[in-house]
């Protein structure tokens, strides 16, 4: 039986390792000294529950997989059937063509044709780039049509500090704005709110033990560097999940039944919120014949 990912891409750095997947481009490892940073699966698995894989040419949902082009409704496949959706892009379950592979980086492309529900043929590629106790990832979308089009990006890696439970993680978040999961079949966040006063202020920090989270966090400040730093910890240990400004928000979603691990935190870099397709919130507006560049990475201080 042929590998659900297609096949596995290795970059090394020194103690440092990560593994790549041909089929979605996705991250299925990241560890240092062979202690493992991010959640993973088998070789002859499919990703569970989105594990490490990349959203384009949007993130999260389209409420009833439609929205306006031109004003032409656009009809995208229904790819959650439960809550009638399309979610989570076009390329998660497509080959990406191998660019170059070298020791401590690999590089992969996409075409994005245009198709039902798609007007705009892209192009898409993606860099794993291992430097000293950190992974970068940098992604590049190019119009390859004849009209303008918004675009977002997003990222669902599960994360984790070696055998830590993640009850034991303190979660740390740069986000002032929220939006809620509420449970509703179609487009279940509620309106962008103010995270002060409520159980999504995380900008002391939180014990992830007793928190449920399905959840987009907005109005993220910006680090010294430039970058967002979204922080899990155990004791001393850290993980540092920073985004480029571009990202300007993040998913947390923590489910109970993750293959193989059970509890987890997925810390999901996104470049825009839910329904983007529809509200236009933060969407990256691309003009034809131009391209849009950005980064996010896992340090290991």
């Amino acid at each position: 039986m042929a590998n659900p990912t297609g096949e596995q891409f290795e970059i090394t750095r020194g103690n440092a390792r990560a593994v790549i997947t041909e089929i979605g481009a996705g991250l299925r490892a990241f560890e240092i000294s062979g202690v493992p940073y991010i959640e993973t699966f088998a070789e002859d698995e499919k990703p569970p529950k989105g594990l490490g894989q990349v959203l384009l040419p949007w993130p999260n949902r389209t409420k009833g997989g439609k929205w306006e082009f031109e004003g032409e409704e656009q009809q995208l496949e229904i790819t959650e059937e439960a809550r009638g959706n399309a979610i989570h892009g076009l390329t998660r379950h497509l080959e990406w063509e191998l660019l170059e592979h070298a020791e401590t980086s690999i590089t992969l492309a996409i075409d994005i044709e245009a198709q039902a529900g798609w007007p705009v043929p892209l192009r898409a590629t993606i860099t794993y780039d291992l430097q000293p106790r950190e992974l970068v990832i940098t992604h590049e979308i190019r119009n390859e049509g004849e009209k303008p089009i918004g675009v977002g990006v997003g990222t669902h890696p599960y994360f984790r500090i070696g055998d830590a439970p993640t009850d034991e993680l303190t979660l740390t978040l740069p986000a002032t704005r929220v939006r809620p999961y509420e449970g509703d079949e179609q487009m279940p966040y509620a309106d962008e709110q103010d995270v002060e006063g409520t159980e999504y202020d995380f900008r002391q920090g939180k014990l992830l033990e007793g928190v449920d989270l399905d959840t987009a966090f907005g109005g993220l400040e910006l680090a010294a560097d430039g970058t967002h730093h979204h922080v899990l910890s155990h004791g001393d240990r850290q993980l540092v999940v920073w985004t480029g400004p571009d990202f300007r928000w993040v998913q947390v979603f923590t489910p109970d039944d993750l293959t193989g691990r059970g509890r987890a935190v997925a810390i999901e870099p996104m470049t825009c919120p839910a329904d983007a397709l529809n509200t236009r919130t933060d969407l990256i507006e691309l003009e034809p014949a131009t391209s849009w560049t950005g980064s996010w990475g896992i340090r290991v201080p």
